[in-house]
């Protein structure tokens, strides 16, 4: 019987352990990496896509910035939303697709980390699109920093993934989650892996110029080349005009 949805918003309606996962441990060290890159001034508003629960724009809410949070799963997203609650703060989290965003130029700076939805989709094409809906939502000049599965990882393996396809970059695996009633369920995934010309490539395909380029290893390291030791890498770029 086929799933009524995809695996990642299967994966996320009932991720209760999400907050304790080893990835979202370092909040406060990547916000302020972040914040040294960010714009100031008067213009404060920032776009988190695929907020989750909300860890980067709860962090940044409490620093001054005006968040908008966007998630394609409402577990998450309510969960975001009593964070928010519970420490005082205002963000504006909502429910969206990372596809299709409802902004046309409104925000001075955007986020899209810990994949945010991007690379977990079915289809480059849909990759593709995330990043375009990322250049909408922003005024020009504005400020984009997202994070990337890193190809070169995967080839690296002396014992790769027997479901990586060296042709696609892309991984096939299983995983194993609870669904929303506490039932067991087993989740067929996909994960596309990029290199950092290929990327920078599709940025600026879409509008962006490409910045800088950091590393993605126990946080977020300035003035560092990505290697074949990290599993992800960060790129920061600007919307032109």
């Amino acid at each position: 019987m086929a799933r009524s949805q995809p695996w990642y918003k299967a994966l996320y309606a009932a991720f209760d352990s999400y907050d304790e996962e080893p990835y979202t441990q370092k909040t406060c060290e990547e916000v302020d990496f972040l914040i040294e890159r960010l714009p100031t001034g008067s213009d404060t508003s920032l776009l988190d896509i695929g907020c989750g629960t909300g860890r980067h724009a709860l962090e940044l809410a409490s620093r001054g910035y005006h968040v908008t949070g966007v998630d394609l799963s409402e577990g998450m997203i309510e969960r975001a939303q009593r964070h928010a609650a519970d420490r005082s703060l205002q963000v504006d989290f909502r429910v969206g697709d990372a596809r299709n965003l409802p902004f046309e130029q409104q925000f001075g700076a955007a986020l899209m980390l810990c994949e945010g939805g991007f690379s977990l989709v079915e289809t480059d094409e849909m990759d593709r699109e995330i990043l375009e809906s990322a250049f909408r939502s922003l005024k020009p000049g504005g400020l984009f920093i997202m994070t990337s599965p890193n190809a070169a990882f995967m080839f690296a393996r002396e014992t790769a993934s027997e479901g990586f396809d060296p042709c696609t970059c892309r991984e096939s695996f299983q995983i194993e989650a609870n669904d929303a009633h506490g039932e067991m369920q087993v989740l067929d995934c996909t994960q596309r892996y990029y290199t950092v010309p290929e990327l920078r490539n599709l940025l600026q395909q879409v509008g962006f110029r490409v910045t800088e380029v950091f590393r993605v290893s126990d946080g977020y390291q300035d003035e560092c080349a990505p290697t074949s030791d990290d599993f992800e890498f960060g790129l920061i770029c600007v919307a032109t005009c």
